[in-house]
């Protein structure tokens, strides 16, 4: 244990959940990389993250966007007559993007608010 997990402890207070950045960062990756079914799992964290931890309550707006940007081609691949076999074959390009900027959006606000927070 380090001295900063023991005085979180102590205090009792947790620190700042690291799976909202790092699921942040993950989605791009797997959009991406085309593996955009299990990029849900990256999208779910970031918006239960959010929506849990109060210090993170500017960062709600950016989860809830990147949310509806990849909610829109997961069920327009859903309800569409000729579904492809998987959501990356079908996920149009300006879809792909949108999801990779918005995640980006979410991970540059978090490191903007941690260091409008340290700098306070």
């Amino acid at each position: 244990m380090t001295a900063t997990t023991l005085h979180h402890e102590r205090a009792g207070t947790r620190p700042v959940s690291r799976s909202v950045i790092i699921s942040a960062l993950a989605v791009p990756v797997l959009v991406l990389g085309q593996f955009a079914m299990i990029a849900i799992v990256p999208v779910a964290l970031v918006l239960i993250g959010t929506l849990r931890d109060a210090r993170l309550r500017a960062l709600r707006w950016w989860a809830a966007a990147l949310t509806a940007a990849y909610a829109t081609p997961l069920a327009l691949w859903a309800i569409g007559p000729e579904r492809a076999p998987s959501l990356s074959k079908d996920m149009h390009p300006v879809f792909a993007a949108a999801v990779s900027v918005t995640a980006l959006a979410v991970a540059i606000a978090y490191h903007l608010l941690r260091r409008k927070k340290t700098v306070d």
